[in-house]
């Protein structure tokens, strides 16, 4: 057995690592063992990311996640299915090729052909896929590359066909038309739920305009509104039935404006001034004429600020006040304008006074790239959001704005082109997840979340709300909508297969994407002769990670059964922004159609955010290059950094790169020492002409106190790491592994550094066997229990381990001919994980050793304070316990004493009992400044000044004790 390096690259050692590993399809040997074995399938569903960009801190992070769990589960005795996936479809890769090929309307694309769009869509989906498999596999995370999915594979794209007819036959989809967060940018609308996946602080203009009542002159509602754009399209005025509203002359432009009398102060805002405003002031500036309720003021016509819409058939029911108890007086003036093309409430409103009638088309002057069309003449061509300045200037000009401002807040921008969202009615499919709402809350509470507040809070509320999800796109690169119509939509059909549509078709297609279903005709049977088309829309892509439990597994076309019996996932895991996303989607799908929760655990991870807190940026390059990170500390240094943080618990992370390199040097280094200090020992101890041979029964009958503190730390350990990872808690079982490696290398090791190199006792050849003994039978056990976490040094330990094994040894082969060791044994991750003996966990040796520690710790520091140096032993160590146990004094004064002697370079040491501490230790007491500032206040000073002055003061609940468990006195 060779000696190790003094230093070791680990970085260096993971990359050799990584080589053999692939040279020997060691990832597929453990998958292959499970099948040989038999093992119960532990089911995992990941996430499919885009393939059009490089992993990132984020992508790392959750699959460093991923890759632990499920690499405990192996090693747990559980198969697992770990299968890459490629989400393919959607705005990410369409974005992209509209911007490479400067096509900023779908004309565009018209022209072009649809089959050459998604031809150049098809060809950027996987550009990065070596690069993440490169990244991934650098990593340590075992995944199945060679088998992985797409989310455009006809397969796919077929089970999604499934799912989406499966939800039509149960009445689940309709076709509406509803006001909708609307990207310009990529001219389509977006669901709720996308709508919520970014928001930014943005200002924006926010102005009061005035619309004359027709019955009486110079009288004025006035309106507030941060969307000055949507004006042109006003219809209506709601007020709230039963809000007062006043009738106000404004003495300083001698109009009469209607508000709500809790608005006033939108028009005066010295009244919000409670320092300045006086009642008197408002003889000055208003008189009010009058007080009504809300409900008096609806049917009133008003001249609109723009007559664009003033003109049309419709228009008669158009310009007048309405009622909704959705106002309110929190802001503006509690009138609202409403543009039913362009909000929610404002089209709700609208439908039900009969302004606009369902199924009529409503006036919509922008089209679908946000810009005004013909409709709207003096803005005509520009953008929504750079039209307000002018649109502001003509109202001015008409005498119509009243005030004008700015307001500072959240608003919604699209998640794929980081551009305002707008909102805009647009007809579109919908999946009824009101209708199923109770049930999905249902299923939500039968799934277990780490951290359990994501899952109670925010999850619960957004289901809570949940709405109905617009699942159409108007876009051209995804899963078409499987649905045939004639062309005034009185004959549906809705295909679920390949098969059903070339049994109603005759057409049999080997691909799903438009370029080939849409020229697919289907006969009518309601008309004879005429024929059903494909409607123009494709799916939402999240519709389609949705639905990739099925669709990964071209269910339930194939592998019916397996997919059943693995029913819900048992795990997965993504980042907290994915409970607007995939994880709702999950949630919403299978509650649809099986009425299941679609896992049963997820652990939630947090932020990756830069070293200062904000976004990691590539433009800003505020963050280090992760495979610079990799390359220069090693993955296991990452993975570590990253799992022994916040993050794991949902929480933010700002990353250090100085946290990595804390890794190596505080956990990876001093267990390396301490690991090579234990190989030359053994060649030292052999050298003597001894054989080593692990023997557990050695381990097992030590007397030495270290030793048998060590067994049950370590059983302990692995008793831990088992319960906290049943519980998916992973952020406890990291700090714990870091305790340990300090407790093994910095108190076991030192305190028998000269016993294993068999310079200790009268036989010191047999002591430093047992010491080396239950030295590798610990190294052994913790280097198997850390292996999901740490794949590359715990696999670069075993190596080294394995070779001490009497089969390896004899063997000229090196133990390949043993087929313990060949195929079973040539990786750590082939090895159950190691279960705890329960006749090691020894409670009463963790106890004094933690004694000792306490006593070893506080004497260093009282030997600092009084400036004894080390090296300079004293006689007489004096130990005072406070309520010890009988075991913890038999320890330090029995076993543990001559290593408390040493450590503390003292001759000799007495324990004192508590009743005699007052010889030794002079006791204060200290206010609970805190609590008696509260209920003093300014008399506080006086109090703490004669408080100092007391000679002697009683204890009361108000004064705390600075109390130690033990002191010590040189």
């Amino acid at each position: 057995m060779s000696s190790l390096p003094p230093a070791l690259d680990f970085a260096k050692a993971e990359e050799e690592i990584c080589s053999n590993w692939t040279a020997e399809e060691t990832f597929k040997t453990q998958q292959d063992l499970g099948k040989e074995r038999g093992d119960e399938e532990f089911t995992f569903y990941d996430g499919p990311p885009f393939a059009t960009g490089l992993p990132h801190y984020g992508h790392i992070l959750a699959g460093t996640i991923k890759d632990v769990v499920t690499r405990y589960a192996v090693m747990s005795g559980k198969q697992v299915e770990r299968r890459a996936g490629w989400d393919c479809h959607g705005l990410p890769v369409e974005y992209e090729i509209d911007q490479k090929l400067n096509i900023t309307h779908r004309d565009q694309v018209l022209e072009m052909g649809i089959d050459k769009y998604n031809a150049t869509c098809r060809s950027i989906v996987t550009r990065y896929t070596k690069e993440w498999e490169s990244t991934v596999t650098r990593l340590g995370r075992w995944i199945d590359f060679e088998n992985d999915y797409k989310t455009m594979d006809p397969t796919f794209m077929e089970s999604v066909w499934w799912v989406f007819k499966t939800l039509f036959e149960k009445g689940l989809v309709y076709q509406g038309y509803k006001v909708m967060p609307f990207s310009t940018a990529c001219g389509t609308p977006l669901s709720n739920f996308e709508a919520g996946l970014n928001y930014k602080d943005v200002r924006d203009p926010a102005v009061v305009v005035s619309f004359p009542l027709l019955e009486e002159e110079n009288v004025n509602f006035i309106a507030w509104t941060t969307t000055p754009w949507t004006l042109p399209s006003n219809l209506a005025l709601c007020v709230h039935p039963t809000m007062e509203y006043v009738k106000v002359l404004d003495k300083k432009s001698g109009k009469t404006y209607i508000m709500a009398k809790n608005r006033m102060a939108q028009m005066y805002p010295i009244m919000n001034n409670k320092k300045k405003w006086k009642p008197k002031m408002a003889d000055e500036l208003f008189e009010i004429q009058a007080t009504l309720p809300g409900s008096e003021l609806v049917g009133k016509k008003y001249t609109p600020i723009f007559d664009f819409f003033a003109n049309t058939p419709e228009s008669e029911n158009y310009f007048r006040v309405l009622s909704d108890t959705y106002v309110t007086d929190d802001a503006g003036t509690g009138i609202v304008h409403q543009a039913p093309a362009f909000g929610e409430d404002d089209y709700r409103v609208c439908l039900a006074h009969n302004v606009i009638k369902k199924g009529q088309e409503i006036p919509c002057p922008v089209d679908s790239n946000g810009v005004f069309t013909e409709a709207v003449p003096p803005v005509k061509g520009e953008h929504v959001k750079k039209a307000d300045p002018t649109l502001i200037a003509l109202i001015k000009e008409n005498g119509r704005l009243v005030q004008k401002d700015n307001l500072d807040h959240s608003y919604p921008f699209c998640w794929r082109s980081d551009t305002p969202l707008i909102y805009k009615a647009v007809p579109s499919w919908f999946v009824k997840v009101e209708e199923i709402r109770d049930k999905i809350v249902k299923n939500n509470n039968e799934t277990y979340w780490v951290p359990s507040a994501v899952k109670e809070g925010r999850f619960h509320n957004w289901l809570t709300d949940a709405r109905d999800w617009a699942v159409s796109r108007n876009r051209f690169w995804g899963t078409p909508i499987p649905i045939w119509a004639s062309e005034d939509m009185s004959e549906i059909v809705c295909i679920g297969s390949i098969a059903e549509l070339k049994e109603l078709s005759g057409v049999e297609v080997d691909d799903l994407h438009r370029e080939t279903v849409d020229s697919v005709t289907i006969p009518s049977k309601k008309n004879p002769g005429t024929v059903l088309r494909r409607i123009d829309e494709v799916f939402d892509c999240w519709f389609e990670s949705g639905s990739m439990p099925y669709a990964q597994k071209h269910y339930p076309f194939e592998n019916k059964e397996q997919f059943e019996k693995g029913f819900p996932a048992d795990f997965i895991a993504e980042g907290l922004d994915q409970t607007r996303g995939w994880f709702y989607t999950l949630m919403v799908l299978s509650t649809a159609l099986f009425d299941k929760p679609a896992f049963k655990n997820l652990i939630v991870n947090g932020l990756v955010l830069a070293g200062d807190g904000k976004k990691m940026s590539k433009r800003l390059k505020n963050y280090p290059d992760p495979i610079l990170v990799i390359s220069k500390y090693g993955a296991d240094a990452l993975r570590m950094y990253l799992i022994n943080s916040p993050v794991v618990r949902a929480e933010s992370l700002k990353f250090q790169e100085g946290g990595v390199l804390g890794v190596v040097k505080e956990v990876f280094l001093p267990l390396y020492n301490a690991f090579r200090f234990f190989l030359q020992n053994v060649e030292r101890w052999e050298g003597r002409g001894n054989k080593f041979v692990p023997d557990i029964e050695k381990v097992r009958g030590t007397k030495n106190p270290t030793d048998i503190w060590i067994s049950a730390a370590t059983q302990g350990l692995i008793k831990f790491v088992h319960e906290e990872m049943k519980a998916y808690r992973l952020y406890t079982v990291m700090p714990a592994l870091v305790t340990f490696v300090t407790q093994l290398t910095n108190w076991y090791v030192r305190l028998n550094r000269d016993r294993l190199k068999g310079l200790e006792g009268e036989d010191a050849d047999a002591e430093a066997e047992t010491g080396l003994q239950v030295l590798y039978d610990v190294l052994l056990d913790v280097t198997v229990i850390m292996a999901p976490f740490t794949p590359f040094i715990t696999e670069y330990f075993y190596q080294h381990l394995r070779k001490l094994q009497p089969s390896y040894k004899d063997a000229a082969d090196g133990g390949k001919s043993n087929p313990v060791m060949a195929g079973k044994s040539d990786s750590v991750h082939f090895l159950p994980l190691p279960t705890y003996d329960e006749t090691r966990l020894n409670q009463d040796a963790v106890e004094a050793m933690e004694a000792l520690q306490t006593i070893v710790e506080l004497g260093r520091n009282v030997r600092e304070k009084r400036n004894i140096s080390l090296r300079t032993p004293v006689k007489n160590v004096v130990v005072i316990l406070r309520n010890p146990s009988a075991n913890v004094i038999e320890g330090i004064t029995g076993s543990l004493k001559g290593y408390i002697l040493s450590e503390l370079n003292a001759w000799d040491f007495t324990v004192i009992p508590k009743e005699e501490e007052h010889q030794w230790v002079t006791l204060s007491l200290q206010p609970d400044f805190a609590k008696l500032g509260k209920k003093l206040g300014k008399k506080m000073k006086a109090v703490k000044a004669a408080v100092t002055a007391l000679s002697h003061v009683v204890s009361t609940h108000e004064f705390k004790f600075i109390t130690m468990q033990y002191f010590i006195s040189y």
